[in-house]
């Protein structure tokens, strides 16, 4: 909903075409995966009733059920989004996992998410994992210098994980890795994040306090969550007349094919 050109439409879920890569192809996104949970949810849907709940509805319900059953609040959340119409990977302008915090700082408040919505949306790295072509460079920097210093003790741990395979992934909340809670802030006042940017939000003078904050508050995090994510599903959405309802939520409705790319 963030990054994408759209905002929350659920344009990352169109397959390419042998002519043109959609969002899903986009490099950041490549190693997005779940997308056979959201198809089974719609051929529910449209069984039950067609042409009703939308892709991008699906996508945030999903997301706030995905967030309870993992220990996370269990949010309320308006619905009547619709699909969008256009799904090209040019558009996707995420944000690397090397950005600076006033770099993120932009990106998000071209959103209109505030300072600490940013750093409480940054929070759900407290599960999901990463690749390690995402870190690989800061495990031969642990000392300091230009990239945020890292934990030696995680920095070796993650070295032999990462000479594993090219594929190897590492979690990102190295504490309890299944759960959404305020772990993550903790690890990184420990320098214990994985990714350049997580690190970078318990250094930043103008991020730090927030991440102390949720880090000695479960409750106060949560309650931000909830609120964070519910602003974060309203970026951008297609109401009334615009979009579609998909039928399938990896291809348009036919009627739309021109409107592809």
């Amino acid at each position: 909903c963030l990054y994408l050109y759209q905002g929350c439409d659920a344009s990352i879920l169109i397959d390419s075409t042998e002519n043109k890569q959609s969002e899903k192809d986009a490099g950041p996104n490549k190693t997005v995966r779940g997308y056979e949970i959201i198809d089974k949810a719609k051929k529910i849907l449209e069984d039950a009733c067609p042409s009703t709940v939308s892709c991008a509805d699906i996508i945030t319900l999903a997301t706030r059920d995905a967030v309870a059953l993992a220990g996370g609040p269990n949010y309320t959340l308006a619905t009547g989004r619709r699909d969008g119409l256009v799904s090209n990977a040019e558009n996707v302008s995420l944000p690397g996992p090397r950005i600076s915090v006033p770099g993120a700082m932009k990106v998000f408040a071209d959103k209109g998410i505030t300072l600490n919505e940013m750093v409480t949306l940054l929070g759900a790295h407290t599960v999901g994992v990463a690749h390690c072509f995402f870190f690989e460079d800061r495990l031969s920097n642990v000392s300091g210098g230009s990239d945020p210093p890292m934990d030696p003790t995680l920095a070796a741990k993650l070295r032999k994980t990462c000479a594993k395979s090219q594929d190897a992934t590492a979690f990102l909340d190295q504490s309890t890795s299944f759960e959404v809670d305020n772990q993550f802030y903790k690890q990184i006042l420990l320098k214990k994040g994985i990714l350049q940017i997580d690190q970078e939000l318990a250094l930043d003078n103008s991020t730090s306090g927030i991440v102390s904050g949720f880090a000695s508050n479960r409750i106060r995090f949560q309650q931000s969550f909830a609120k964070a994510m519910r602003k974060l599903g309203s970026v951008e959405v297609l109401v009334g007349k615009d979009g579609e309802i998909r039928k399938n939520c990896r291809a348009f409705n036919p009627a739309q094919k021109q409107l592809v790319f």
